[in-house]
């Protein structure tokens, strides 16, 4: 089949085997797969990663020397049952959280030389996972659910609730999750701080009472501007080296940092600033099932608005410059890949 593939640490867009569906899968067409800047960052940083692992006696999570079809922001149309799978059919449209039984474990989906992810035309799923896309949702706003299900889970992660206020640095796929979430919560003010004038505008329409430009105001003066009482909780949705430190630099005492934003490097903390302001932090990763079926419900009701945040999309042919674009994201926060546009 044709998928964008990381080959000999390249994006290349060629043929791989085709994905067969044993007991419990299910093989489905991908309709649409969102770019995450998690895959962004393994593109950019796969031979530090590899080393790194390496150095301390780790597996990576694929062989490198091997092709890797990414991708695991997606929805699909089941094509073909394996054998026990009784709650899916041919033509169901579903996403998935992005995982399949791999015998006794469980193995990432696009993250796996055996698992292609929805770069490609076809994966192979697990249909215990997989759920059906409510009537009438549009299956690109369906593939945001994964995304969108990270903010959810951050902010059940972080035990922020009304009264508190959030701080939410990068306004990135992952960051306007978290503000859309907050904003479910009752939490205000919200204050987001990007770069980016496009991202500002997306983090105010999803529910941010502020949208600041670090270079021109600091969340935290933005905060203190508008409320600068409340418990506050720092989201680090960035993923770059040295925001944790930034983030615990400006919090004030007692603060709590929430980093869902994944680095790729390793990065440096100066211990005696949590110390002496008693920062609590917290890391956050993915989402669980129940998180995930909330969200493609609330996608689905419109109480999480995912339209705007499709800011482009492609065919399978389109996924290294689209690599290449996401890397100065200044007009983008979602790209779309739909292998029927080609």
């Amino acid at each position: 089949m044709r998928a964008a593939v990381l080959r000999n640490s390249r994006l290349v867009v060629g043929e791989v085997e085709e994905p067969k569906p044993g007991p419990g899968q299910v093989l489905v067409e991908t309709l649409a797969c969102g770019i995450c800047g998690s895959d962004l960052h393994i593109y950019q940083h796969l031979d530090k990663l590899l080393a790194a692992t390496r150095a301390r006696g780790m597996p990576f999570m694929f062989d490198v020397e091997r092709d890797v079809v990414m991708g695991h922001e997606f929805s699909a149309r089941v094509l073909e049952c394996g054998a026990g799978v009784t709650n899916l059919a041919p033509g169901d449209a579903v996403t998935s959280l992005p995982v399949i039984a791999d015998g006794d474990e469980m193995t990432p989906v696009g993250y796996s030389n055996e698992y292609p992810g929805g770069y490609g035309e076809r994966m192979v799923l697990l249909a215990a996972l997989c759920i059906k896309l409510p009537e009438g949702l549009d299956p690109r706003h369906a593939a945001l659910t994964e995304p969108m299900a990270t903010g959810i889970h951050a902010v059940a992660k972080s035990g922020i609730k009304a009264g508190e206020a959030a701080i939410v640095l990068g306004c990135g796929p992952i960051g306007l999750a978290c503000i859309a979430a907050l904003r479910l919560a009752d939490v205000e003010p919200i204050v987001a701080a990007d770069f980016s004038p496009t991202r500002r505008e997306l983090a105010l329409g999803q529910g941010a009472h502020e949208a600041v430009d670090p270079n021109a105001e600091p969340a935290i003066d933005a905060w203190q501007r508008l409320d600068g009482k409340r418990p506050l909780v720092i989201f680090e949705a960035v993923g770059v080296t040295g925001m944790i430190a930034q983030a615990m630099a400006a919090a004030p005492r007692s603060a709590r940092v929430l980093v869902v934003g994944v680095c790729m490097e390793p990065d440096t903390i100066w211990p005696m600033v949590g110390i002496n302001k008693e920062l609590s932090i917290q890391f956050s990763l993915g989402s669980q099932p129940d998180e995930f079926a909330r969200t493609l419900q609330l996608i689905a009701e419109g109480q999480i608005d995912v339209a705007p945040l499709i800011t482009g999309e492609i065919g399978i042919a389109g996924v290294p410059e689209a690599f290449e674009t996401l890397r100065h994201p200044e007009k983008h926060a979602k790209i779309l890949v739909e292998p029927a546009l080609g």
